[in-house]
């Protein structure tokens, strides 16, 4: 069934297809599927809350709230919508829910104000109860569009308010009596007061009197003085204007005697000229006429002849056109074949690119496992010599052949100077003998390892002092003193 909301409504949809709640304003509902269709225009609420302000002294507020759910806020909305799909609006479900909200906002907020705070700041508390109730309307979706706080109201039995007034009132009439007296005893004083100042005032007026008219009377004379000179000097004004006036009359009485004249010579030769240009435009009109009729005569003659050389070119251009199309297929022949040739070099170029491309990654992938590998390799040395780096070190260099490439480059360059140098083949005094630069002498095997022995601790001792690196425990120590002949 399709269902439409009116201006005001909108539809609450659940039921199959739909999560929680879905909200249109039309829309078919399916089977399985449940629409409830609410108002969302604001209703008004009227109460008397009951309260009791900080010195346990009860009162009646008396408020209408117009409340109703917050339509620019879809999930206010939404909220709205879940609390009235089963309750109307109007019910007392709703009614109750609003009501408690109000009263306990306001009673916790009246017990925390005394009396008169409340009376004195009304419209600050009614700011304060609008703000605390719609902090909790906010959990319903919905919102205050106007809260109006009435006057308060006595409960029954406690006439607070009224004995409240009844104070004021009395205080006021007695203020006004006490103003009255006030007001009596002001007028009497300031009588009298009035009385000397009058007779006051009037001695002095009289003594200021005299002094004015004195010198009234001299300012009287200078300004009749000053009038009668005024005078003279305004006639005389006058009378150069007037002159002045004349001489422009006449200066203007000539200028308009000249104008009057070159208006006449300017009308007559203006006659002159427009009956000229007519001559001249009856001239043209002849001309145009003996130009149109010659026209006509060749211009059939013209028409034939531009006829036939709008055939002869139109055949020209025929076959030139085709001669074009021509050359055009066949560039456009030769380009094809261009283009698939480019393509398949393209392709070409393409694949040994692609095998080149994976010819790299895998020697990459070969470097990489070489990579692990030793340092795989390099982890379990170091593990095996219990951590200790120099031994690994050393290991490495003798395994590589690190200490014979450093003696090779010694003797090289040892070489090169040509020194003369002995060397001791054997300790003294060992039984082995001594051996000379030429590798004279005899003994036997055990003279090569004799001299092998003899040759290592120079050798360390080179590259001792040349990398101060020193060789490992286990293979030899180098010697504190030793000589070279």
């Amino acid at each position: 069934m399709y269902k439409v909301a009116g201006p005001s409504e909108y539809l609450a949809i659940t039921g199959l297809f739909i999560d929680d709640v879905k909200l249109a304003k039309k829309k078919y509902v399916y089977p399985f599927q449940k629409c409830v269709k609410f108002d969302i225009s604001p209703v008004n609420y009227e109460f008397n809350v009951q309260a009791m302000s900080a010195e346990k002294l009860p009162f009646v507020l008396p408020a209408v709230f117009t409340i109703g759910p917050r339509v620019d806020d879809h999930d206010s909305l939404m909220l709205y919508a879940k609390l009235v799909s089963s309750h109307d609006r109007h019910s007392n479900h709703v009614n109750d829910l609003v009501m408690g909200v109000i009263e306990g906002e306001t009673r916790v907020l009246a017990a925390s104000m005394t009396m008169d705070e409340i009376f004195r700041g009304t419209k600050q508390f009614k700011q304060q109860v609008f703000d605390q109730v719609q902090l909790e309307l906010n959990q319903f979706g919905l919102h205050i569009y106007n809260a109006n706080v009435k006057q308060l109201v006595d409960v029954p039995g406690h006439e607070y308010f009224s004995y409240l007034g009844q104070k004021t009132q009395m205080e006021a009439a007695n203020q006004a009596k006490v103003d009255v007296s006030e007001a009596k005893m002001k007028g009497a004083i300031g009588a009298k007061e009035r009385e000397g100042l009058t007779l006051q005032n009037a001695a002095k007026v009289d003594a200021e009197s005299k002094i004015m008219a004195t010198r009234r009377q001299g300012e009287g004379n200078k300004e009749e003085i000053r009038i009668e000179t005024e005078v003279q000097i305004y006639k005389n004004q006058r009378d150069a204007e007037v002159e002045q006036a004349n001489a422009e009359l006449t200066k203007k009485k000539a200028m308009w005697s000249q104008s009057a004249r070159m208006a006449e010579v300017e009308a007559h030769k203006a006659v002159s000229i427009r009956e000229a240009a007519l001559q001249m435009e009856v001239e043209k009109q002849n001309a145009l006429t003996m130009t149109e009729k010659l026209r006509a005569q060749d211009l059939s003659k013209a028409n034939i002849e531009y006829d036939i050389q709008v055939q002869e070119t139109n055949t020209k251009l025929y076959a030139k056109q085709k001669a074009a199309e021509a050359v055009l297929f066949e560039a456009q022949k030769k380009a094809e074949a261009q283009k698939a040739s480019a393509d398949a070099d393209l392709y070409a170029r393409q694949r040994a690119a692609e095998a080149e491309l994976y010819s790299k990654l895998k020697e990459a992938e070969g470097m990489t496992a070489l990579a692990q590998a030793q340092a795989f390799s390099v982890g379990n040395l170091l593990k095996q010599v219990g951590g200790n780096y120099s031994s690994l070190r050393d290991y490495l260099m003798i395994y590589n052949g690190t200490y014979k490439d450093v003696a090779q480059l010694n003797s090289d360059a040892v070489r090169g100077l040509q020194p003369k140098i002995n060397i001791w083949t054997g300790a003294p005094g060992n039984g082995v003998g001594e051996g000379s630069s030429n590798g004279g002498g005899s003994g036997g095997a055990l003279k090569e390892i004799a001299g092998l022995y003899g040759m290592l601790p120079p050798l360390l001792q080179t590259v001792n002092d040349q990398t101060g690196m020193r060789p490992p425990s286990w293979l030899a120590t180098l010697p504190t003193d030793y000589s070279t002949n």
